[in-house]
């Protein structure tokens, strides 16, 4: 129980390195004070550009991959050492500690991103079948309703199903719970985009719509 905590801890810290904001010291800009206010990508491209934009992906996915391959397996002192099913509920416990490191940063004040990115990063070795089907949603999304938040809740929606489907435990198991919780948490960092969808005033991401695009051709 004590390493859940500490590597926990250490997988929540790992999460407050968030990408835009880290490279915004660099550059004197805090990308929360202008378009959206959020800290994730998607604002850091509209607001300081392509080159910006993926090297902050870089880092939150990063980090993502980092929390749940390497400090699930950093050295732990003899005797005290996570076994059975806290030992393989470890790697989730950390990918749910990095997430939440990025939504509430301690280094920045607890005004983080919302979480998209670093899933990304932490589903891929956890549940490696779920990616490209979610990528595929996501993409698919975009297009063809140019709505980045929509587009992402839908893409984490596609984690849960895919292991209820794929596991003969369904949701019973590690997986599963995960799949859920951060589907839950995702929906809910994204509700205000929720709010402004249904207020018909959220912003949509045209440059992306490419069927509106060729349909104006």
């Amino acid at each position: 129980m004590i390493e859940l905590l500490v590597k926990l801890a250490l997988a929540y810290l790992l999460g407050s390195v968030v990408g835009s904001l880290l490279l915004g010291l660099v550059r004197r800009v805090d990308v929360r004070a202008s378009g959206s206010g959020n800290a994730g990508a998607t604002n850091a491209l509209r607001t300081q550009g392509r080159a910006f934009a993926l090297a902050v992906l870089a880092i939150d996915i990063g980090k993502g991959v980092l929390a749940v391959t390497v400090l699930p397996s950093l050295p732990w002192p003899d005797g005290g050492a996570a076994t059975g099913l806290a030992a393989a509920a470890l790697p989730f416990v950390c990918g749910t500690g990095v997430m939440l490191g990025h939504v509430y940063p301690v280094f920045f004040g607890f005004r983080g991103g919302k979480g998209a990115a670093t899933l990304f990063g932490v589903a891929s070795p956890l549940v490696p079948g779920a990616v490209l089907p979610a990528l595929a949603v996501w993409v698919g999304g975009i297009v063809l309703s140019g709505y980045v938040g929509i587009s992402t809740i839908l893409a984490a929606f596609t984690l849960p199903a895919y292991v209820l489907f794929t596991r003969p435990e369904g949701l019973a198991g590690p997986p599963g719970a995960f799949a859920l919780a951060v589907f839950l948490f995702i929906l809910y960092t994204h509700r205000s985009n929720v709010q402004r969808m249904l207020r018909g005033n959220e912003n949509r991401f045209e440059s992306a719509m490419l069927l509106r695009r060729l349909r104006r051709r």
